[in-house]
């Protein structure tokens, strides 16, 4: 059973969301917040495995109470889930702790799949997300620690940037899961990093892209 706290300020889509999770058997609603100061005191109260946090709204916002959640319960994961593609949105949700990004737009089954893929400590982001985020046709690597990859792990690094889950990797590239996840423990050792999450930021920051 995967517990989910829902924050976001319109209660339509709230009640949306709510009313559709209810008949996903994997998960169970633990709680409502209409604003992120909700959302830390529910997260206290609830013990959710997973929040879904949209971005604006009243009291305090969704990338404020996202550090501070992080912080307090750093076991929580966050998937932000909100209309907001812009890279001065995105950046600062996953430095504060955000697990996944996901658009409102997205379809309904695939928000049930980036909830399971989160708690199998995946990270996935929308490909508009992933769009704004990425210039085109640019590979730079400013970093001296991506010269410590080879060109397996770099090709992995690229495909995490793009949001795919270990399985997309996998077949995108020809190889196996097992081996996917070999590649990325080799990815955030060399590269010091603790998760996919701040791996994809690594590489977006750092313009870590394919030329496909």
């Amino acid at each position: 059973m995967i517990k989910v706290l829902i924050a976001d300020d319109h209660h339509v889509v709230r009640r949306g969301l709510v009313m559709f999770l209810k008949t996903q058997p994997p998960i169970k609603i633990v709680g409502e917040a209409s604003n992120g100061q909700e959302a830390i005191e529910l997260t206290q109260s609830h013990k959710p495995d997973i929040i879904l946090m949209d971005i604006m709204m009243p009291v305090m916002n969704g990338i404020e109470a996202t550090r501070k959640i992080r912080s307090l319960f750093p076991e929580v994961k966050i998937l932000m889930l909100t209309s907001f593609s812009e890279q001065n949105h995105v950046i600062p949700a996953l430095e504060a702790g955000a697990s996944g990004y996901q658009l409102k737009d997205i379809q309904p089954d695939d928000l049930i799949n980036s909830i399971i893929s989160l708690m199998d400590g995946q990270t996935l982001l929308h490909p508009k997300v992933t769009n704004h985020l990425m210039p085109v046709n640019s590979i730079h690597h400013p970093s001296y620690r991506l010269n410590t990859l080879t060109n397996r792990e770099t090709e992995v690094l690229k495909e995490i940037a793009k949001g795919k889950s270990n399985k997309e990797i996998a077949i995108s590239l020809f190889i196996t899961e097992k081996t996917v996840k070999t590649h990325i423990n080799k990815i955030l050792s060399k590269l010091d990093l603790s998760d996919r999450t701040q791996a994809a930021l690594f590489a977006v920051k750092h313009q870590v892209i394919s030329n496909d």
